[in-house]
C-alpha cells in the first residue's frame, strides 16, 4: 500500500500526468481522447532537453507558496532545473569526502535551485534524484541539522516560512569566524566553492551600498534575485562589529582587486 502511494505521489508530479489533468479538468477532454492528444505533444515535451546543459535535468515540484495539506496532484507544480553534476568541483568534495559528502552537497544545491526557481523540493524528490533511499536522505538531514545548516525543503519550510540557500548559511558562519577549512569539514563543500560564495556575497554588500536594487544586482553579477535577498538579509541581520570588521576586510581586499585589474 505503501509502495502504491508513493508511486501516485510521482505519476501526480510528471510533466505527463499536470498535462493530461489539465485537459481533463480545465478542458473536460475524455481520458482517451486527453491521452490521444498528450501523444501528440510528445515532440514538445522531449524537446525541452535540448536548452539543458550538460549534468542537469528538469523535475517538477510544487510551487514555494502553495497551500499546505492540499492533495498532491492538485497543488500547483512548476517545472525547474537542477544540476545533478558539478563538474570540477563535485569531482574535487568526491575525492575529499567520499560518495556520502558528495551526495550532501548535491542534496543542499538541488535545494536552492528549487528555492532560486520558486518550487520546494521534498526529501521524496532528492531521493529519486539522487538515487537514495529517503531513510538516507532523512539521515543526510540530520546530519546536516546537527552541523547547523537548515535546509529548505517543502516540509521544513511549511513549519517555519522563509528559508535561506546554503550559501547564505556558509557565508554567514564566516562571517562569525569560521574558517575555510572549518567550514569546508562542517558542510562538506570545496573551498574553492566556499571562496566564490564570499566573494559574490561581497560584490553583493558593495553593490547595495551604492543604491542598487537586488534586481539590478542580480544581473550584474548573474545570480538569481532570491540569493542577492539572502545576501543581504545575513548582511542586515548579522551587524556585530566583529562580522562588520571581517567584511570591511573583504570589501577593502575586494576593491584593491579591482583597482589592480583597472591598471593592467
Amino acid at each position: 500500500m505503501k509502495n502504491e502511494e508513493e508511486i501516485n505521489r510521482h505519476q501526480a508530479k510528471t510533466s505527463e500526468q499536470r498535462f493530461l489533468q489539465t485537459l481533463q479538468r480545465d478542458f473536460h477532454y475524455a481520458p482517451k481522447i486527453a491521452e490521444s492528444i498528450l501523444a501528440e505533444a510528445q515532440d514538445c515535451f522531449q524537446g525541452n532537453s535540448a536548452n539543458l546543459r550538460t549534468g542537469q535535468m528538469r523535475v517538477l515540484l510544487v510551487k514555494r507558496k502553495s497551500a499546505s495539506g492540499q492533495v498532491l496532484k492538485d497543488t500547483p507544480k512548476v517545472e525547474v532545473t537542477w544540476t545533478m553534476d558539478g563538474g570540477l568541483e563535485d569531482l574535487i568534495v568526491l575525492r575529499k569526502s567520499g560518495v556520502a559528502g558528495l551526495r550532501k552537497v548535491r542534496l543542499q544545491r538541488l535545494l536552492d535551485e528549487a528555492l532560486e526557481q520558486g518550487a520546494l523540493a521534498t526529501q521524496e524528490d532528492l531521493g529519486r534524484a539522487l538515487q537514495a533511499s529517503v531513510r538516507t536522505i532523512k539521515r543526510d538531514f540530520a546530519e546536516l541539522h546537527e552541523q547547523g545548516l537548515y535546509l529548505p525543503s517543502r516540509g521544513y519550510l511549511l513549519g517555519i516560512g522563509r528559508g535561506q540557500t546554503h550559501k547564505a548559511q556558509i557565508v554567514r558562519r564566516w562571517l562569525h569566524g569560521e574558517t575555510y577549512d572549518q567550514l569546508s569539514q562542517n558542510t562538506h563543500h570545496c573551498i574553492g566553492s566556499i571562496q566564490r560564495y564570499l566573494r559574490a556575497f561581497v560584490q553583493v554588500v558593495r553593490l547595495h551600498q551604492q543604491g542598487l536594487s537586488p534586481a539590478q544586482i542580480g544581473l550584474l553579477l548573474q545570480i538569481g534575485e532570491v540569493l542577492v535577498r539572502d545576501y543581504l538579509n545575513v548582511y542586515e541581520d548579522n551587524a556585530e562589529p566583529d562580522c562588520r570588521q571581517r567584511l570591511e576586510e573583504q570589501l577593502t581586499r575586494l576593491c584593491g582587486e579591482t583597482v589592480k585589474k583597472g591598471a593592467k
